[in-house]
């Protein structure tokens, strides 16, 4: 390989060393993804149990185990906390930088290769989610290189003549199955089913006359399975189905209703697009259907070249489309479920701008959206240190909830400097949007995605910490007020991983019902025992005799309960 593009590796690592890692724990874990996953890692690091994830310790059938492995990998090296949940995230970042460079460069050229790995970096949910702690990068990394692979040795099926051997022929099928299979050991069968509602669609796209089509499925399938039992089968070897039972269950009960009070309008994932991954979202817009090829590009391409750039685009297409609309039937709504989308957005944009960079092709809605949204986005930014510093301008909004009205009771401090990251995107957007014009493809690149990464970046630092400040910092410098005490932490009324996670809980020796509700209101669990609450749902914990409260900060109210240790075993 020519020393230049080692070079170009080795940049792009950089890059997304100096964009993911640093800050990576400044701000706490959020409930509940982020220590959800964090608190299972760090369980099975105190219990000593790898294969069956626990929440509580008790079995949570809800993901597989492959993430949360990373993650306690991770903690194990950095130590518990929020760095190390992080950490394989950055990780997964560095990589999905290097892969779309590569794969840029090989179906295009390294101007492409540069913009695509430029399009992660400088898309706000693109480049948020590797500084975060949730699955689901991982996952997107995995379904898409596994897709890649089925692509991969599609082109070679109708290219190569002679057979090398089954082994060598078919490794590109065999490892996507490999790294699907490693999908779903990540978050579950959804991987699949996407995989497979998008080979579907592509099949039929050709009228179901794809030579051997049904075979590579096939085998592309038994791969990803082969991976996949390894955990499943080991899982039910040792335990039996019911954990896999249960598992199977909860995936279907998210995918038919809205879970844990997410809810959404059909169009959620519509507008979570287009606002969470400009500016790359406005620059795909012009692909998302279509073969855009201009007569120009044809004619300055190679002819092999040009038809798996052409089918490559209609594959990021469908898998676009089929993420899309897949999650948008799918009654609970969160913002990550749209995820996998980012793959096919940030390559049909990039695609916009290097047809520019080479051919000065310059779709009209982007030249509209491009400076609207940018502005749009970067003001509302610009004025959250002013709504900081009046908050009460927001009280009237809230009269009705009485937890969020105690939420902007927090001392957070704000600065108008703070809403520099909105200034950047301002200036990224209008600079870009003027080079835009100007037919400077290369230019344009770098003003979108440089000023888009250093906003996601210094946003995440200068602003999500006093946003936290609002919403769980309160609980959670509660919570680690307890981590050394022995005592039983409590949430009544709502749902949390915090408190398991911030106290460093350790399992319950014995009889575990001792950690329930009812003995730890009115039992007599032999040990302190403090409550947490919102002040908008109390329970019964102001009736409770022997309860009384020690103090109420920002929406949340604390309880404490005290006596004596009493022994807790049976008379003889």
């Amino acid at each position: 390989m020519p020393s230049k593009l080692w070079n170009d590796y080795w940049r792009i690592a950089l890059l997304g060393m100096l964009f993911f890692l640093p800050f990576l724990g400044a701000v706490h874990l959020f409930d509940w993804d982020e220590i959800n996953f964090a608190e299972c890692a760090r369980e099975m690091i105190r219990t000593g149990d790898y294969m069956r994830p626990q929440i509580d310790f008790e079995p949570f059938w809800e993901k597989p185990p492959l993430f949360l492995w990373m993650q306690a990998g991770a903690m194990q090296i950095f130590g518990i906390g929020a760095f190390a949940a992080r950490f394989p995230n950055a990780v997964c970042g560095i990589l999905t930088l290097l892969v779309v460079y590569h794969l840029g460069r090989k179906l295009h050229d390294r101007v492409f290769g540069w913009i695509w790995a430029l399009a992660w970096v400088g898309s706000i949910l693109p480049h948020l989610y590797f500084r975060s702690g949730i699955i689901d990068p991982w996952f997107n990394l995995l379904i898409f290189t596994g897709l890649y692979g089925f692509i991969e040795f599609r082109w070679q099926f109708f290219t190569i003549k002679n057979h090398p051997g089954f082994l060598k022929y078919y490794k590109p099928l065999l490892l996507g199955g490999l790294l699907l299979g490693l999908a779903i050991l990540t978050k579950g069968p959804t991987a699949y089913l996407i995989v497979l509602l998008t080979l579907i669609l592509y099949f039929a796209k050709y009228k179901f006359r794809n030579r051997h089509y049904i075979k590579h499925l096939v085998i592309f399938s038994a791969a990803a399975a082969s991976i996949s039992l390894i955990w499943f089968g080991v899982e039910i070897a040792l335990h039996g189905t019911w954990f896999i039972r249960e598992f199977i269950v909860y995936q279907i009960r998210l995918l038919s209703t809205p879970d844990a009070g997410h809810g959404g309008f059909w169009g959620y994932h519509f507008v979570v697009l287009l606002l969470g991954c400009f500016p790359v979202s406005v620059l795909a817009i012009p692909n998302l259907w279509g073969d855009r090829q201009s007569q120009d590009e044809l004619l300055e391409s190679d002819t092999l070249d040009a038809c798996k750039r052409s089918d490559f685009a209609t594959w990021m297409q469908i898998l676009f489309w089929v993420v899309l609309i897949l999650f948008s039937l799918v009654r609970t709504k969160i913002v990550h479920y749209s995820s996998l989308a980012y793959f096919p957005l940030t390559y049909l944009g990039s695609l916009t701008l290097w047809r520019m960079v080479h051919w000065n092709v310059r779709p009209r809605i982007t030249t509209w959206l491009l400076p609207i949204l940018g502005v749009l986005i970067g003001v509302i930014v610009m004025l959250l240190p002013f709504v900081g510093q009046h908050i009460d301008m927001l009280r009237p909004l809230f009269q009705k909830d009485a937890f969020a009205l105690g939420n902007l009771d927090a001392d957070v401090h704000w600065y108008l400097w703070q809403g520099l990251p909105g200034l950047v995107l301002i200036i990224s957007s209008l600079g870009g949007w003027y080079l835009w014009r100007r037919n400077q493809g290369w230019q344009t690149t770098q003003a979108l995605f440089v000023g888009g990464g250093i906003f996601v970046a210094f946003t995440l630092i200068f602003v999500i910490r006093n946003i936290e400040g609002y919403s769980q910092c309160a609980a959670i410098e509660f919570y680690e007020s307890k981590a050394a005490e022995d005592c039983f932490v409590k949430p009544v009324g709502f749902k949390s991983y915090a408190h398991l996670f911030y106290t460093d809980k350790q399992p319950v020796i014995g009889d575990t019902s001792i950690d329930d509700y009812p003995t730890l209101s009115r039992g007599n669990p032999g040990k302190k025992v403090y409550f947490v609450a919102k002040v908008s749902n109390l329970q019964d914990l102001p009736e409770l005799p022997d309860v009384h409260e020690l103090y109420r900060k920002n929406g949340f109210v604390f309880y404490e309960r005290s006596f004596e240790k009493q022994s807790t075993a049976p008379p003889r």
